[in-house]
């Protein structure tokens, strides 16, 4: 993902002072520290059975490990990289990939950021710096998801796992996955870990045998990194704000069509958050007596910062936001499939983080042909890659 900053332009003299700044230790540095977070975290994860730090930091749980790590800092990597040779190949000063370590916490990293410099001159190269990293990004994801299925073990690698002893017994009496969720005894609601099927996942998964279950795919390292490419993949051309798909949608429109096209999207992701929140939110205790009060402020601090305060939007969005997830949750089981509680952290952050809107440019060129057709490839490889409930536990 690429930052872009609301300042002045640089001139030559500063781009080059700015050049000389680039701290390669530090960026190496966040590269391993990212490094051994993301292993320790997938083994700590795969091993919770293990007795200690000095089970996991054996095999087999750190070579698994190491398979999981590795494909997915390779995915970061190709990806911030080509933001940067294409902001190189511009002449617009950035730095070299942030990579961002979080230690012990889910999978051990929260990505990569180039930041620029300098504020980015015209639509074209706007476009080229936007679209480059995840275009590039998903070669690297696309190669890596066909050689991990290719490569995938026979289904009595179930037999390594901790625990599962109910799947076990079904793949040795049956030599394949069982179709559906198999519960184990013992375990409560909430303690299956699913990750989201998109377009493109099911499509290229049908071609290959031992695919292993959604629930299951935290197992199989080289494939789960594969799979959460796809994931940054589709969050990173989210067509909003200055995420590189609210980049490729503004040089694409312009900012009248990115503003309305973005607050739509948010609109969407805010539904499914609320939908989400539904679902989880108890009705028993203090907590369920304040249950939708507490959504209804969450909501409206998102959406007053993402529709720029104007209340004529805000309001009504807010009673439709509210009624919907009320009516899905009450009458509509069956479309609370669609709900995902995690958008509304992911929707503060566009809000109040990144942003919704998109700062202009200075010059407002029309995209060549191969740029617009380049656009459009990049949201179809969005609509393959995204899931609307990308983690959730059933």
């Amino acid at each position: 993902m690429s930052e872009l900053p609301n300042k002045p332009e640089l001139k030559p003299d500063v781009f080059n002072q700015a050049e000389k700044r680039d701290r390669v230790w530090l960026h190496v540095l966040l590269f391993v520290l990212t490094l051994v977070s993301t292993t320790l975290s997938y083994a700590l994860w795969v091993g919770s059975g293990a007795a200690g730090w000095s089970d996991l930091l054996k095999m087999p749980f750190l070579s698994q490990a190491i398979w999981f790590s590795v494909p997915l800092l390779l995915f970061l990597t190709v990806h911030e990289f080509g933001h940067y040779f294409a902001a190189r190949l511009h002449h617009v000063s950035t730095t070299l990939p942030y990579y961002i370590p979080l230690p012990f916490l889910g999978i051990g990293t929260l990505g990569a950021v180039i930041r620029i410099r300098e504020p980015i001159p015209s639509l074209t190269k706007l476009f080229d710096i936007g679209a480059a990293g995840p275009i590039a990004g998903f070669v690297a994801v696309f190669i890596m998801l066909i050689v991990s299925l290719a490569t995938l073990p026979d289904v009595n690698y179930v037999e390594s796992f901790e625990g599962h002893d109910a799947l076990k017994e079904y793949v040795a009496q049956n030599g394949e996955f069982p179709p559906e969720l198999i519960r184990e005894e013992g375990a409560g609601p909430g303690q299956v870990f699913y990750v989201g099927e998109t377009v493109l996942y099911v499509a290229v998964a049908h071609f290959f045998d031992n695919v292993p279950p959604m629930y299951e795919m935290y197992h199989y390292p080289f494939l789960f990194a594969s799979w959460l490419g796809l994931f940054f993949t589709a969050l990173n051309l989210l067509p909003v704000g200055q995420l590189d798909g609210g980049h490729v949608l503004f040089a694409l429109v312009g900012p009248r069509w990115h503003l309305r096209i973005a607050r739509s999207f948010m609109f969407l992701l805010l539904l499914s958050g609320a939908i989400g929140y539904g679902m989880m939110a108890t009705d028993d205790g203090w907590m369920g007596a304040f249950k939708w009060p507490i959504l209804a402020a969450i909501l409206y601090l998102i959406l007053n910062r993402a529709f720029g305060r104007d209340q004529s939007i805000v309001a009504p969005s807010l009673v439709a936001l509210l009624a919907a997830s009320f009516a899905v949750n009450t009458w509509l089981p069956g479309v609370a499939v669609y709900g995902h509680g995690a958008w509304l952290m992911w929707g503060f952050i566009l809000s109040f983080l990144l942003g919704v809107e998109h700062p202009p440019v200075l010059y407002s060129e029309p995209l060549t042909p191969g740029r617009r057709a380049l656009a459009l490839l990049s949201f179809v490889i969005f609509i393959l890659c995204f899931s609307i409930r990308p983690f959730y536990y059933v």
